[in-house]
């Protein structure tokens, strides 16, 4: 028996964190069972966290096409290429109101029907001090602390070398 196998595959994260007003890449790649078709399209969709109405974000075919009206107006930009099977586009100045699900969909004709990637979008006001942040930290200072104390070690050693310089140029002076 043979089982249905989807020809297009969409693949996106999960989820992704962003502060207020910065830029993110939303990255979505796919693969197809068929060569890149000049009617190959990427549409992007957006879903409120309040499960509104879904928007539309951005679309291609055979060239970005960008929104002319909606929440997204001016603040997306396409970043994918196309020949190295990426499809993923920029938001702009992120916003409270971008909470919620992104979707990628692409279509290679005759590849139509497969996964459809997405992503949920949680924009914060500020970063969270994570554990890569202390251990940056911590690194951090114990290379300065290195430093600190490698430096003290040859300052002591010079001072000790010029006063036994100056011991035996004592000691000669005297015979």
């Amino acid at each position: 028996a043979l089982w249905p196998v989807a020809a297009m595959e969409v693949h996106t994260s999960k989820e992704v964190n962003a502060v207020n007003g910065t830029n993110l890449r939303l990255k979505c790649t796919f693969s197809s069972s068929s060569p890149i078709s000049q009617k190959l399209s990427v549409t992007w969709n957006f879903q409120p966290e309040d499960l509104s109405s879904h928007e539309p974000v951005f679309y291609y075919l055979s060239e970005p096409y960008t929104l002319s009206t909606g929440r997204f107006k001016e603040r997306v930009t396409w970043d994918g290429n196309i020949e190295r099977n990426d499809v993923s586009i920029m938001i702009w100045n992120l916003q409270p109101t971008d909470n919620g699900t992104f979707t990628c969909q692409v279509k290679n004709p005759p590849d139509v029907d497969g996964t459809i990637g997405e992503v949920r979008l949680r924009v914060v006001q500020k970063v969270h001090f994570s554990e890569i942040h202390f251990l940056v930290v911590a690194i951090g200072s114990a290379c300065v602390v290195m430093i600190i104390v490698v430096t003290a070690v040859i300052i002591c050693q010079h001072h000790r070398k010029k006063a036994q310089e100056k011991r035996i140029e004592v000691a000669d002076t005297e015979l």
